[in-house]
């Protein structure tokens, strides 16, 4: 191969390198909607959390 088919071909491979890292950080509805579950859960989690506290201390009085 000649030095600028390999200059071509070394671009090329970058930009698509960079296209797909560009790409991935674009979140679809489904990744959101995903999240938004995650977030839900955790807080349920938190909450249940808490809750239990309140019932370990209001035993100790």
């Amino acid at each position: 191969m000649n030095v600028t088919l390999k200059k071509m071909l070394a671009v090329l491979g970058v930009l698509m390198l960079v296209g797909g890292i560009a790409a991935c950080e674009d979140k679809g509805p489904a990744e959101k909607a995903g999240e938004n579950i995650d977030d839900s859960m955790e807080e349920a989690g938190d909450s249940i959390e808490e809750m239990g506290d309140d019932i370990q201390d209001s035993a100790k009085d």
